[in-house]
């Protein structure tokens, strides 16, 4: 079912609740505004229903509930960690979770203005994720790949977006490198994979916490290095290197071509956010355009 067979209400969060957790179907419940794949609401002060939407697959949250109870315990940030499983059912034919609420607001409403606490936050946690996965692991898909299988994805944002004032000359260069940039070579490690404005929460200017474990894998790093530009503000993807493990060489040409690819794609976002398209982000297109600024600076 899509997402406009299916209307979600705090009626039917409600309702849910009552059918398979009723003790906590008498607490306040409010709609937490965002959300892509996923929509979310607040249950009470310290809890949260994960409704699926626009996910297709009930992967994403299966993923959530297996592994982020053991990965939470060591990140020195916080992350939503799951309590309660809803099932399937009449009423709501797509599964549900209920987990913990992560304090603060979201980055692309919000602003790093702690830009070095900032970035040893966001390296001390990328340091204690990634580490060596079980083999068991869920691994890379189209998150995680190495940028030379991302080019059509690359090639679609590049000519969907408004390059003004960018050049696609440096952009491509940036690209380029990264394409010819060396394999991961080390054990397939923790990735969240899918690091942007919207999956980070900001508290006092710094990081606060970090949301939406959908595309979690074991692989490339790369992909979570790119975070040093997309979110940090100038001057601040320095001080993450010089904070975080050192990667090797080809690991960071890597991530900052994925940093490209991605900032090309909240570009678009927010364009057709702007143009009022389904799944537009107007808040993203100022963030993909500060961050594809800095990379091609090198800041």
């Amino acid at each position: 079912m899509i997402e406009s067979e299916i209307e979600i209400t705090g009626g039917l969060v409600r309702a849910l609740l009552r059918e398979q957790h009723p003790d906590l179907a008498d607490l306040p419940i409010r709609e937490v505004a965002g959300g892509w794949g996923n929509q979310m609401w607040r249950l009470g002060d310290v809890l949260t229903v994960r409704m699926q939407r626009m996910d297709t697959s009930p992967e994403p949250q299966i993923k959530e509930r297996r592994w982020l109870p053991l990965l939470a315990p060591r990140l020195p940030l916080p992350i939503p960690t799951p309590v309660r499983d809803g099932a399937p059912s009449e009423r709501f034919p797509k599964i549900w979770t209920v987990m913990t609420w992560v304090d603060g607001t979201p980055l692309d409403h919000s602003a790093i203005t702690r830009t070095d606490h900032a970035a040893d936050s966001l390296a001390a946690f990328l340091t204690a994720l990634h580490v060596e996965a079980p083999s068991e692991a869920p691994p890379a898909s189209d998150f995680g790949a190495h940028p030379k299988d991302c080019t059509p994805g690359f090639e679609h944002f590049l000519h969907a977006v408004d390059l003004d004032p960018f050049s696609e000359e440096k952009i491509r260069a940036v690209w380029d490198d990264a394409v010819a940039a060396s394999e991961w070579k080390g054990p397939p490690v923790w990735v969240h994979g899918d690091l942007h404005p919207a999956n980070v929460v900001v508290a006092d200017g710094t990081l606060a916490g970090v949301v939406d474990f959908g595309a979690l894998f074991a692989g490339d790093p790369a992909w979570d290095l790119a975070a040093a530009w997309l979110l940090l503000p100038a001057g601040g993807a320095a001080r993450f290197f010089d904070s975080y493990v050192r990667p090797d060489e080809g690991t960071v040409r890597r991530a900052r071509g994925l940093a490209v690819m991605k900032s090309l794609f909240l570009m678009l976002m927010g364009q057709n956010g702007d143009r009022g398209l389904p799944g537009g982000k107007p808040e993203w297109g100022p963030a993909g355009r500060s961050a594809l600024d800095r990379v091609l600076k090198g800041l």
